[in-house]
């Protein structure tokens, strides 16, 4: 199957915590469309509290397969890219995945040990990406399925029955257990 890597960077910021039990909350901020030559896990700057971390560089594959799903995101109002993380402490995080299908990054998000969260596409990334679903997108013709004819007295096709007559519900309709 076709596909193609793009290789991106992948910024975060770490929130200070919000009471003294808990730790401070890591998000992905934003991707960036190559990959910088600053190592990961480096500290970019802090404002008023919040650190912005480079976490790394990561490949975001694209599969033939997955045209569509790509041309979904690119069509919805805000073209996203998803990237899940594991860690809190963004010196030692790691960026697991990156895709900009939107049902990966759904199904990415079911897990809870990973913080998930939708970032802005760049312009790049997205020509990239609908040259790609341009390239490899195949429109599926709707076919209806027409069900095939049954013979209600061919006993070879039916299924062998679980209950026996007496214990079907049409058989106990008539009877009480209450005296």
């Amino acid at each position: 199957m076709p596909r193609e890597i793009i290789r991106i960077g992948v910024v975060a910021e770490r929130r200070p915590p919000v009471t003294r039990w808990s730790t401070g909350e890591l998000r992905p901020l934003l991707v960036l469309p190559v990959e910088p030559a600053t190592p990961p896990g480096t500290c970019l700057g802090t404002d008023g509290g919040v650190e912005t971390w480079y976490l790394g560089g990561r490949d975001m594959v694209l599969w033939s397969g997955d045209a569509g799903h790509h041309r979904d995101n690119l069509m919805s109002g805000r073209p996203s890219v998803w990237v899940a993380l594991r860690g809190t402490d963004p010196a030692r995080a790691e960026v697991l995945a990156v895709t900009v299908d939107p049902y990966e990054g759904e199904g990415l998000a079911s897990d809870p040990e990973l913080i998930v969260d939708a970032v802005p596409m760049p312009d790049p990334v997205a020509r990239a990406v609908a040259a790609f679903a341009d390239r490899y997108f195949v429109e599926m013709p709707f076919k209806k399925r027409k069900r095939l004819p049954v013979d209600p007295n061919a006993v070879a096709a039916r299924a062998p029955r679980v209950l026996q007559p007496e214990d079907k519900w049409e058989n106990r309709k008539g009877r009480r257990s209450d005296p």
